[in-house]
């Protein structure tokens, strides 16, 4: 089946025998049992909801695993799968990370004992790994930076030193990119982003093909309590929806801004895996089927970022991506405020860096809340 046909029919669990187009709300946080020793399959939403299954399989279906646990929010997802470490385990991270994971790793589950180190390639991952090593974690492409990296060469490492594999996601979802496919172990989702679409509701998901794994996480995530209420599940089943078509608007749209961003002398450097330039664009072409609706660029000076900023108007500066409406963002300020200055700016992370999660608003109204912005 087609993977647009998929988001719009979900998976092919049904907990509702009236006909619903629509998943039903299953709005309880407890289920009663037919008598002693047995039960429905549901006992409490903590651990299990119909309308959550439903969203669960559905996100498992397109991602092509075995099952997805959901979660509160997208960190929510990631601090659970932090419990998967003991103290003295050493995990390997892509070295441009979502800065909220970055401070979860250094300022949280390094204080409980888990060690980190941060590279930028394959090659350079592999120095990384000593005897205490558990696992590698990808963020491709990058944020904010775009940097692409090599999935299937990182899962090679990671099944030659038997390490687990984590890739996260979001940028590219199971429409463009499929990491399973490509030798991942979990993968990861802020679904607050592009499966929920709206900038609504917020969301976390870990998608796994092992079943020992999904009994781990799943006992984890019962006990810690991170889990997804039912509203909000129905939200996000229902911006999943119409995942194919916004992911290919975005793209459409998104490669129309680059070019015009690229005329521009107030701007320094363009960052965009869909460009010939990129140092990545080959790799992206080989693991992925598009290049996503995420634009970094880098303008002459910081007054001019801060013009763009407070000058936008169909724009919103705001924090958050992958909505149906376009939002620019300050990664010095905002998303990365919390890294050290001098891993900020090595990293490219200056007062001069703006990110641009492209919506489905008309690219010539962007393009020209852009100019407006700049002052052309």
């Amino acid at each position: 089946m087609d993977i647009s046909t998929t988001c719009i029919h979900g998976c092919k669990k049904k907990f509702d025998t009236t006909g619903s187009v629509a998943t039903p709300i299953f709005a309880s946080a407890t289920f009663a049992h037919p008598g002693v020793g047995q039960s429905t399959g549901f006992d409490y939403s903590r651990s299990l909801n119909p309308t959550n299954v439903h969203l669960e399989d559905t996100v498992a279906a397109l991602e092509g695993g075995t099952d997805a646990i959901s979660f509160s929010s997208g960190m929510a997802a990631v601090s659970t799968l932090m419990e998967l470490f003991s103290p003295g385990d050493h995990i390997i991270a892509s070295d441009d990370l979502y800065g909220g994971t970055f401070r979860l790793f250094e300022r949280v589950s390094h204080k409980n004992g888990v060690n980190f180190s941060y590279a930028a390639t394959p090659k350079d991952m592999e120095k990384e790994i000593s005897k205490s090593t558990k696992a590698i974690f990808l963020e491709t492409p990058s944020n904010p930076m775009m940097h692409v990296i090599d999935i299937a060469a990182v899962a090679e490492i990671a099944k030659k030193h038997n390490l687990l594999f984590i890739v996260d996601n979001t940028f590219l979802t199971p429409y463009f990119q499929k990491p399973f496919s490509l030798g991942a172990d979990i993968v990861l989702h802020s679904g607050t982003k592009y499966l929920g679409g709206h900038n609504d509701t917020l969301s976390g998901f870990l998608v796994v093909k092992n079943d020992e794994l999904l009994e781990k996480l799943r006992f984890i995530a019962k006990t810690t309590g991170g889990c997804l209420s039912p509203f909000d599940a129905f939200l996000i089943i229902r911006g999943i929806k119409t995942l194919a078509i916004r992911m290919e608007r975005g793209q459409e749209t998104a490669q129309k801004i680059v070019n015009w961003l690229l005329e521009q002398s107030a701007v320094k450097k363009v960052y965009y895996p869909g460009l010939k330039e990129h140092p990545d664009y080959e790799i992206s072409k080989r693991q992925t089927s598009g290049f996503g609706g995420m634009i970094s660029f880098s303008v002459q000076n910081e007054q001019t970022a801060i013009k763009i900023l407070e000058s936008v108007k169909v724009i919103k500066y705001a924090e958050s991506l992958g909505g149906v409406e376009s939002l620019i963002t300050y990664p010095m300020l905002q998303t990365h405020a919390d890294l050290p200055e001098s891993d900020r700016r090595a990293r490219g992370i200056d007062e001069c860096l703006l990110r641009l999660s492209v919506g489905l608003e008309a690219a010539d109204d962007l393009i020209s809340d852009l100019k407006q912005a700049l002052g052309n």
